[in-house]
């Protein structure tokens, strides 16, 4: 039987924690330890250049806290990354929780509490591979690029591409949110990332960190300001960022 295999970094300051990982994992053959950091400027890019599926986050760094390093990456993280903060502290549980970490390990820890963690980590992934496939199935039952299965608060609801005009990141709620052609405001779960809502269809192009359009909805570009035709025609604050704004010329001519 082939076993999935998933990849792990570590960003700690401490080298006998960082060992300490490296023997608990081992035990896993599973799991590949892609990379090791002690410094969290050093770990925002290695998170970025390794991509790892899961990530094992000191909350206490020298330079920040490992809550903000992961304030500094949520945008920029793509792809579905798994996040256990651990610390010596008890006390920084609560925040590990607003941060919708993934799990929480209290240092020292035991095999058992790791085993757990690692368990719960497959299980997830699993989940998240069989919902990926019910979606596709289910995709392929209607038109091409015409659902949208959004993972809102609540649960899943279908949505037809055509009735979302643009994405925002609000970072009040750190959720994104879709605008859709009724005026309402579809919430999405706070673990969605922009990543999985660029996949969803060729349609959602990003515009800058905090902001993807609908190509469909999308009538000129005037110097950095998207604008929309209606119902969307009224939000004027769609700027494309320089580092986004290739993509969405090359896109959006091909239309």
């Amino acid at each position: 039987m082939i076993h999935k295999m998933y990849t792990v970094a570590v960003v700690d300051d401490e080298p006998v924690c960082i060992r300490n990982l490296r023997q608990s994992l081992a035990g896993f053959p599973e799991l590949t330890l892609v990379g090791e950091s002690r410094k969290a400027e050093e770990g925002i890019k290695l998170v970025l250049e390794k991509t790892p599926d899961l990530l094992f986050l000191d909350v206490e760094l020298p330079e920040m806290s490992g809550v903000e390093l992961l304030h500094n990456l949520q945008y920029r993280i793509t792809w579905p990354m798994q996040v256990v903060f651990y610390t010596s502290y008890q006390k920084y549980w609560l925040d590990a929780l607003r941060e919708s970490a993934f799990d929480y390990l209290l240092k020292p820890y035991g095999h058992e509490e790791f085993s757990l963690i690692i368990r719960r980590f497959f299980e997830h992934a699993t989940r998240q591979k069989n919902l990926q496939f019910f979606d596709r199935k289910f995709s392929e039952l209607l038109p091409a690029n015409q659902i949208f299965m959004v993972p809102d608060v609540t649960g899943y609801q279908l949505l037809r591409i055509n009735q979302i005009g643009y994405f925002t990141y609000i970072n009040s709620q750190r959720q994104w949110n879709a605008a859709l052609t009724d005026g309402k405001q579809v919430s999405l779960r706070r673990n969605t990332k922009a990543g999985d809502i660029l996949e969803a269809s060729s349609s959602f192009v990003q515009i800058n960190q905090r902001q993807i359009i609908n190509l469909n909805y999308l009538c000129t570009i005037r110097g950095t300001n998207c604008h929309l035709v209606p119902p969307f025609d009224g939000e004027e604050n769609l700027c494309v960022s320089r580092n986004y704004m290739k993509t969405l010329q090359e896109k959006f001519y091909q239309i």
